[in-house]
């Protein structure tokens, strides 16, 4: 077992960096089946501390975090004055950076200096004690990295069971199972994450058989030919796919958006109902077929006019 360079490998948070938190925090709680979370504003400079590229900045954000079975999903609804978030939001809604926690901020980020991955942001917690750095890590990781240090433990409560009167979950989970990423050179990006969470490199995949997959994309069949590796981490898996030269959404999103965050997943069951709800709500299929081995079936939904990814549903046929 390798030593991580973050000192762990649970990857504990999802980041959306919106316009509207109130469009936003709309769409989450129907997806997860939760009253409408409420947005609160960063402190002022005094408060967050926020040096940005080596700048103090007067930055404030709109934050909410809402806390999954698995991983906390925070949203983002930045103000003008530069941070990494309004320059990201310049450019794109969607996953801003994945989160880890840390019992020693300096000692990881020298480390992380080391190994090229420099200081981007940092600042201060306003609703509790710490601190956050995000780190340059995109082009090798393709998303930002940014580690919490915080002053006393506070770790994410428990969903609380849900009863037949509470509102529940679109999808029939609210269990964020998998953040996918679409990238140009397969072993490199494994490289790089396994060194970056101090785990030994998984297998790498590929398509299987068309007779087995069948999948279709934008209602066409296609080989779908792609390279796949899974890093299993305490809450969620990380999926990296590199898209050969058939058409399929991987090689879609590489052109047209280049590399980075494809999709997040959900495991569910009849999945053909899930993809009826889903297509009745705005949300049509981009593509969809069989697991390489044939034990389950996928299909990515177009929803990222009010969820900034895709979703991919995933149904196991041994469940």
């Amino acid at each position: 077992m390798r030593e991580a360079l973050l000192g762990t490998s649970e990857l504990n948070q999802i980041c959306f960096v919106v316009h509207d938190i109130e469009k936003a925090a709309e769409a989450f709680a129907t997806l997860l089946g939760i009253e409408k979370p409420n947005w609160f504003l960063t402190g002022t400079r005094g408060v967050s501390q926020i040096v940005y590229n080596g700048v103090p900045t007067d930055a404030r954000n709109k934050l909410i975090f809402i806390n999954t079975p698995s991983v906390q999903i925070e949203l983002i609804e930045p103000d003008l004055e530069p941070s990494t978030m309004r320059d990201f939001l310049n450019k794109q809604e969607g996953i801003h950076h994945v989160a880890f926690n840390t019992d020693d901020m300096k000692k990881q980020l020298a480390l992380l200096g080391q190994h090229g991955y420099g200081v981007i942001q940092t600042g201060e917690f306003t609703a509790s004690k710490g601190r956050y750095a995000y780190v340059d890590s995109v082009p090798d990781l393709k998303t930002m990295v940014e580690l919490l240090e915080r002053d006393e433990p506070q770790p994410i409560p428990p969903v609380k069971p849900r009863g037949e009167s509470d509102p529940q979950p679109l999808l029939g989970t609210d269990t964020v199972t998998q953040i996918a990423f679409v990238v140009r050179d397969l072993d490199a990006a494994a490289e790089a994450y396994c060194t970056l969470l101090g785990v030994e490199k998984p297998a790498v995949l590929k398509e299987g058989p068309s007779e087995v997959t069948q999948v279709v994309y934008r209602g066409e069949p296609t080989e779908a030919k792609a390279r796949f590796l899974f890093i299993k981490t305490p809450l969620i898996e990380i999926e990296l796919i590199e898209p050969r030269d058939s058409p399929s959404t991987w090689k879609e999103h590489l052109e047209t958006k280049g590399e980075g965050v494809h999709h997040i997943s959900f495991l569910v069951k009849n999945m053909d109902e899930k993809i009826a709800l889903l297509e009745e709500k705005g949300y049509p299929v981009i593509q969809k077929g069989n697991f390489w081995n044939g034990k389950g079936r996928y299909a990515y939904m177009d929803t990222t006019s009010d969820y900034h990814v895709i979703i991919e549903l995933l149904e196991k046929f041994d469940a």
